[in-house]
């Protein structure tokens, strides 16, 4: 039986290895440069990351989108890993936040909803967007 994405991630570690390369590089004997981010100074790069990844799926340049896109993961990685330097979130609440709301933008594959086309599911997703901006807003305002 061929093995599905998600068999392939249960067992691997991989990212795992990603996260302990990037605390060694920003830790005490670290990478000087990396050191020195921030947030606002890696925006640049992610900008050119994405601007690599479309260059490579407009050419079809499979080997390189595999490396633009490994870019792209660094970038989260090392976004997160500034954040939980400074307390406010780490990779995994990342993860657990994208997961929670593929679930919730999904009711026709995760719930008791049903659509037939397309279209029926971009209108639930961006509707389901709204009300959660909404509720985000609502929430700040009672701060």
């Amino acid at each position: 039986m061929k093995k599905t994405q998600v068999d392939k991630l249960k067992n691997s570690s991989k990212l795992k290895d990603l996260v302990i390369i990037m605390n060694e590089l920003l830790g005490k004997n670290g990478c000087p440069w990396d050191k020195e981010q921030n947030h606002k100074s890696l925006i640049k790069y992610l900008h050119e990351e994405a601007g690599e990844v479309e260059a490579a799926i407009k050419n079809s340049a499979w080997e390189n989108l595999k490396e633009e896109l490994g870019d792209i993961i660094l970038q989260v990685v090392f976004h997160s890993a500034l954040a939980e330097k400074k307390g406010h979130f780490n990779l995994e609440d990342v993860i657990k936040s994208i997961n929670s709301k593929l679930i919730r933008r999904h009711p026709h594959v995760f719930g008791g909803k049903k659509f037939k086309t397309s279209a029926e599911v971009l209108v639930s997703w961006n509707k389901i967007k709204k009300d959660e901006k909404r509720k985000v807003t609502a929430k700040k305002g009672k701060k």
